[in-house]
């Protein structure tokens, strides 16, 4: 698994977001998820939607996952 493998899942799932993934040993990541969608959600929300587009990989091909989920606005 690659940052870019990543990268291009969740920005399939969330399709309006803005989507960083960093890792080098191919199995632990961390990523910085900006997204509208985000608003009004608690932080465990957000990292259930961003989880749910990497549906069986999580655990398995990405053994950890490291989130930021922002709003467009708290990125500012």
């Amino acid at each position: 698994m690659t940052p870019d493998a990543i990268r291009q899942l969740i920005e399939q799932g969330l399709p309006d977001a803005q989507v960083q993934v960093f890792g080098d040993d191919g199995v632990h990541f961390e990523a910085q998820v900006v997204c509208a969608d985000f608003r009004g959600k608690l932080p465990l929300a957000r990292h259930r939607m961003v989880y749910a587009t990497l549906g069986s990989l999580m655990g398995n091909e990405i053994h950890a996952l490291s989130l930021r989920t922002l709003t467009p606005e708290e990125a500012g």
